[in-house]
């Protein structure tokens, strides 16, 4: 059995303000993106500023973070990635997770004092890449998600013991192979691999005759539906003792376009896991039931296993319905506390007089009562209707700083 030392459990963040709620939830890491040079272009990502602040605050809680810059380059990028490090440099990030070794080499040169990840965009499959990219320099090297548990523990055994393995664990699968996937490009001229992914393994698919346009024939796949791309999401919460043992290094969930309320249930419930389990591996199996139940509290498709027990067979790989489940809606974070007032930035509506739920850092879901919504001018409302919004809310139950407000829905 391998046992590493502490396994970081590392967390994506779209904004400043889902990075604070992920380093406060439990995230040992963050990894973030700026406006360039990353794969979700269509997510938030963070101005050159926001990242200076978000850096700060983890560094204050001990949390490191992590900058994607794992595009594959063409040539006229290859200028503004050195500029774009050099300006990273200045605010010393923890490493850059890097797919092109064009991207790399620069890296190395503007910023070598910034450790440097290989991400599973460089199809990272064996321990001889792995070694590869270690003699270049790498401190990590992101596996493929291809890969099964018996294939990680032989890399581990095959590779320098300073070399870290970072993991995806939870999070939405990619149809293709290390995600580098031609369909959005071909499809509507975004490259999927210059972070412009419109997610086409998503889509409802239909097959036209040639001679006969505009007549859409089905695409059956008997009781599995007609959704031929799409895959259910990876969940390996119950599974934390074979991670632990296997020897990686780092456990990544995958989210860089998830809300705060998404962030924060992943990130609380792996870290109780993962403490649990350290703590004593009888406590795990206890709390199981409790980390089921949160992690679907949170947006999801179905769950999966994916590639760690071998190949995923037709059950598990495929669904009939890329349509979300989702069992909270996120209402807002609470700002600062004053006068029993909670300044929060609202995300959806709710009113007074509503049972909703503070949702707590330590794992505790309090339901609470809305008293009272006053809008910044102190006008009282019945209802926060409009998104964005920042208003005081009264609860029945005090809240506190970095707490989620959320309420129960029904699955859709």
């Amino acid at each position: 059995m391998i046992m590493r030392r502490h396994p970081e459990l590392l967390i994506p963040a779209s904004s400043l303000e889902v990075l604070k709620t992920a380093v406060i939830f439990g995230a040992d890491a963050v990894y973030i993106g700026g406006e360039a040079f990353g794969l979700r272009a269509k997510a938030k990502n963070f101005s050159m500023e926001d990242m200076k602040e978000g850096i700060i605050f983890a560094h204050e809680h001990d949390v490191k973070v992590y900058v994607t810059a794992n595009i594959l380059a063409h040539n006229g990028d290859l200028k503004g990635v050195r500029e774009y490090f050099t300006e990273l440099k200045k605010i010393k990030p923890d490493a850059l997770i890097i797919a092109d070794p064009g991207v790399f080499d620069i890296a190395k040169e503007i910023c070598p004092e910034i450790e440097r990840h290989i991400s599973t965009q460089a199809n990272n499959t064996n321990y001889g890449t792995y070694n590869f990219w270690y003699r270049q320099g790498a401190s990590r090297v992101v596996s493929a998600r291809e890969l099964s548990m018996a294939e990680l523990k032989e890399l581990r055994a095959n590779i320098p013991e300073d070399l870290e393995i970072e993991t995806f664990v939870h999070g939405a699968m990619c149809i293709s192979y290390s995600g580098r996937c031609l369909l959005s490009n071909y499809f509507t001229g975004r490259d999927a691999n210059r972070g412009a992914c419109t997610h086409p393994c998503r889509w409802k698919y239909a097959v036209v005759e040639e001679t006969r346009p505009g007549e859409y024939m089905p695409v059956y796949e008997n009781e599995r539906g007609t959704y031929i791309f799409n895959s259910k999401d990876l969940c390996m919460i119950e599974h934390i003792p074979e991670l632990l043992e296997s020897g990686i290094d780092s456990l990544k969930i995958e989210g860089r376009m998830k809300t705060a309320l998404y962030v924060a249930t992943v990130a609380r419930t792996y870290r109780k896991a993962i403490d649990d389990y350290q703590r004593d591996p009888k406590l795990y199996e206890e709390h199981m039931p409790w980390y089921l139940e949160q992690i679907s509290n949170c947006t999801y498709r179905q769950f999966t296993t994916g590639f760690f027990f071998g190949k995923p067979d037709e059950t598990t790989q495929i669904y009939d319905s890329n349509t979300y489940v989702r069992e909270y809606t996120y209402l807002g974070i609470v700002g600062e506390v004053k006068d029993g007032l909670c300044r929060i930035e609202q995300r959806n509506k709710f009113s007074v007089g509503e049972t909703i739920e503070v949702m707590k850092p330590n794992g505790d879901n309090l339901e609470v009562e809305v008293l009272s919504i006053v809008d910044e001018e102190g006008v009282q409302q019945i209802s926060a209707p409009h998104p964005q919004q920042v208003l005081y809310v009264e609860l029945s139950v005090p809240a506190q700083q970095y707490d989620i407000l959320r309420r129960a829905e029904e699955s859709i």
